[in-house]
């Protein structure tokens, strides 16, 4: 982030309150710490369905995106847990803030990867909501996916039911909320998660 005032790059922004403080030459300016909303939890469960239809929900209480769509080039390097793209993610969605409204960053994304990060001072909080199925119905999901996207790998598929069973049974800080889709469907589940959303901006 860059100081209007001296013109340098913060690695680790600083706030106080609701007010961006240069760690260099100490300018401070307003800004909007709102909260942002992780739809996360494994392939297969319906992150990106549910994205496509939640905007439409929501109005003009959120903005709603799909955090795939920077799965690109460097962003895709695994160093640091993918600090990289969580980095970037999370300086997006702080600057989405700034317009009044709160994200709604839909793709996997497990706490620590967030929470750890000096960007997480951007935010008054980090909701999280994972997505989650049957062991066997989310294989039949993957399985039953296009070949290009390359879930005829039985250890990809594997891996992905850890994960799945990694959600339920571990206890995160801040902690995640779960909502089954095994037999929901994308309307229910897309609801669900709006009601969810509305619910926590109501109580604010």
């Amino acid at each position: 982030m860059i100081c209007v005032a001296c013109g340098e790059w913060a690695d680790e922004p600083r706030v106080d309150g609701d007010v961006l403080v240069c760690g260099l030459c100490g300018h401070r300016e307003p800004f909007a710490r709102l909260p942002m909303f992780a739809l996360t939890g494994p392939s297969g469960t319906g992150k990106s369905t549910v994205c496509r239809g939640l905007g439409a929900l929501l109005g003009e209480r959120a903005v709603v995106v799909e955090q795939d769509v920077l799965w690109i080039g460097a962003l895709r390097d695994p160093e640091d847990d993918f600090g990289a793209f969580r980095q970037t993610w999370l300086r997006m969605a702080a600057m989405i803030n700034q317009n009044g409204r709160p994200t709604v960053l839909c793709g996997t994304v497990a706490p620590p990867q967030f929470e750890r990060r000096p960007e997480r001072v951007l935010f008054s909080e980090i909701h999280y909501l994972a997505l989650v199925a049957d062991d066997d119905v989310l294989a039949k999901r993957l399985r039953a996916r296009p070949a290009w996207r390359g879930w005829d790998n039985e250890q990809r598929i594997s891996d992905m039911l850890a994960f799945n069973s990694w959600i339920k049974t571990t206890t995160t800080e801040p902690p995640m909320e779960l909502l089954d889709t095994t037999t929901a469907t994308v309307g229910d589940t897309t609801k669900a998660v709006a009601d969810w959303i509305l619910g926590l901006l109501k109580a604010r």
